[in-house]
């Protein structure tokens, strides 16, 4: 037998095939939440989620076989005793929807699932007293749900993983080598065409420089030769 961790639910089955879901400090009765429990073992989740969500608005009775002292008999569950816990099947349906979740994340699908453990049970127990002096106890208890289902055999969906060709891999690393190589050798011309216009415009500059200074020393020496003329008139 295989014990789930911190369940209360045992199998011989992979427990893979299951999906679990459990709540605790849940302010409920711990009879009401029992005795929804014990309706809606071995259903499947469809319809125990519509169960519930009729049972949690009150339009139908939840039947108790236990607990069940001075109760009640309903016509709509054939004379038999009930009544309608609404605040603890809102609580067990909380749960259910949980599992199935937890179910659809493993890969089965809601209609393929069936409730095969639902159980509940007191959790803390808060000691009080009542007020204005009186000596009587009113405990305050919390109570804690678990819900497990099971896949139906062949529901769950396998993906089919396709393993990368090596081929493809080699391929695709050579191509962006050649790529760089090709940028490489581009570059490497951009920055000899950059070098190039870079030492002609100084060439440009340099060969500009040298020429107004020639015609400076020209217009120099002409004035100076016409003040020389001028002395010598």
């Amino acid at each position: 037998m295989i014990m789930t961790k911190s369940y209360s639910f045992e199998t011989k089955e992979d427990i893979n095939s299951f999906a679990f879901a459990r709540v605790e400090g849940v302010d409920a009765s711990t009879r009401d939440l029992s005795q929804v429990c014990g309706r809606i073992t071995q259903k499947k989740a469809d319809r125990v989620v519509a169960f519930l969500e009729k049972a949690a608005e009150g339009e139908i009775p939840i039947l108790f076989a236990r607990h069940n002292k001075n109760l009640g008999h309903r016509r709509e569950l054939g004379g038999r005793q009930g009544r309608y816990p609404k605040k603890a099947a809102a609580a067990v349906l909380k749960v259910v929807k949980s599992a199935i979740a937890n179910a659809r994340v493993k890969g089965f699908g809601e209609n393929d699932l069936i409730v095969v453990h639902a159980a509940a049970n007191t959790k803390m127990i808060y000691g009080r007293l009542s007020a204005k002096g009186r000596k009587m106890k009113q405990n305050f208890s919390t109570a804690r749900i678990e819900i497990v289902l099971k896949g139906t055999p062949g529901a769950l969906k396998k993906v089919d993983i396709k393993k990368p060709d090596p081929k493809q891999e080699v391929k695709t690393e050579a191509k962006p080598h050649v790529h760089d190589t090709k940028l490489e050798a581009s570059d490497t011309k951009e920055k000899h065409e950059h070098s190039e216009i870079k030492h002609d415009t100084r060439s440009e500059v340099k060969h500009d420089a040298k020429s107004e200074a020639k015609q400076t020393a020209k217009v120099k020496h002409s004035e100076s030769n016409i003040k020389q003329n001028k002395q010598l008139r």
